[in-house]
């Protein structure tokens, strides 16, 4: 029973059997002015008409959203659209829930008029007077019974404001709902988003984590050395990447701060050189050898390319320390190669373990070219081949 009242407590159903009575405004105040049938047929002749025009589907979900759903729960006007029609389709769509949304009001509107009017000549007859009211149904004779059925017809009018409200806010999710293009182009942004934040959040990984690596390696290296100098060297090479790692985060933060700002000033291989000398800085050997127009690899290429450098000579540093490590980077023949090794000191882990391995790969799929990771002669190898066009 308590579950059965709850729609009555809600401020929604109010508010649908208000957005239903307002349809009937304007035809109601011509039929007045000039009682005809074809005042009404002119009536939805006119709303034909103006559900051709794009912009009233702006209006009408506007509306829709405003008084059909209830705003407490989160979500609820998702599925209805404030657009204007792109298409025939749409604007069919428009027309048909204008004179929907006109029927279901008068139904509404004159129900919600009547049926008071009919308990009120229940309640009379029923008491021995004469009918207080002239409604749609007539009572005749004076029953004592009449006053008991007095409260049905004011039970029936507010299921049917209650039902009616759940049908034409299902109407209008099924009409001013998105179209098949719409949905198609709103999966497509999420879609984008998902892949965005994926983005971010595998540079956020690179990017700090290499600077957290060097931290670690170079306190690690000073405190064991106990070499006032060599102590100088370290906290400086821990405050340039710091200081580098700032600068990815600030940036990183602004493109989540404005989602709508393209990404930029993102590093490239041309900036590969404070990847090497953090990395010398954090003692390990690199020997580097850069061959070909490394300036004209097209920016994405470039900037994943610099990324896989980076997790690459982070996990030299995080797993290998202070060895001798080879960097190649071969701009050629529309391919770019990037070959880092290192020699083994720990055994190997299982296959695919590491995130930092899996960025690598994910990184290189992306871009349609191919990676491999793993022991090689005696030394661990990351082997990625990018295409350039």
């Amino acid at each position: 029973m308590v579950r059965m009242l709850r729609p009555l407590t809600r401020a929604v159903t109010y508010k649908r059997w208000l957005h239903m009575a307002v349809a009937t405004v304007w035809p109601s105040l011509w039929l007045f002015i000039e009682e005809a049938w074809w005042t009404q047929v002119t009536a939805a002749v006119l709303l034909g008409l103006a559900g051709l025009v794009p912009v009233t589907r702006v209006v009408e979900g506007f509306q829709a959203r405003l008084l059909l759903t209830d705003h407490r729960q989160e979500g609820e006007s998702a599925e209805i659209v404030t657009t204007p029609s792109a298409t025939w389709a749409d604007r069919g769509r428009t027309v048909v829930w204008l004179e929907a949304r006109l029927v279901l009001g008068w139904i509404v509107a004159h129900l919600s008029f009547q049926l008071p009017l009919l308990a009120v000549d229940l309640l009379s007859t029923g008491l021995g007077h004469e009918p207080a009211a002239d409604g749609f149904v007539t009572v005749e004779e004076n029953h004592w019974w009449h006053a008991v059925l007095a409260p049905v017809p004011m039970i029936l009018g507010l299921m049917a404001v209650v039902w009616s409200g759940h049908f034409v806010t299902a109407l209008a999710e099924r009409l001013l709902g998105p179209s098949p293009a719409e949905r198609m182009a709103a999966l497509e942004e999420r879609t984008d988003q998902l892949l965005e934040r994926t983005r971010i959040a595998r540079e956020l990984h690179d990017s700090i984590g290499h600077a957290l690596t060097v931290a670690v390696v170079q306190a690690g290296a000073a405190r064991a050395a106990g070499d006032t100098e060599f102590t100088d060297r370290a906290l400086s090479a821990i405050e340039e990447t710091g200081r580098a790692a700032l600068e990815d985060l600030e940036r990183v933060l602004g493109v989540l701060r404005e989602s709508g700002k393209p990404v930029s000033s993102r590093p490239t291989l041309a900036d590969a050189d404070r990847l090497l000398d953090s990395a010398r800085a954090s003692g390990a050997k690199v020997d580097a050898e850069v061959s070909g127009p490394v300036d004209t690899v097209p920016g994405p290429v470039s900037r994943e390319g610099y990324r896989i450098l980076q997790e690459a000579l982070t996990n030299v540093l995080r797993h290998a320390g202070g060895v001798p490590a080879q960097v190649r980077v071969l701009v050629t023949d529309g391919t770019l190669v990037l070959s880092i090794r290192n020699p083994l000191t720990a055994p190997v882990p299982g296959p695919g373990r590491g995130s930092g391995l899996r960025g690598i790969r994910e990184r290189a799929a992306l871009l349609g070219g191919r990676a491999r990771t793993g022991p090689d002669e005696g030394d661990w190898q990351v082997h990625v081949e990018l295409p350039l066009g």
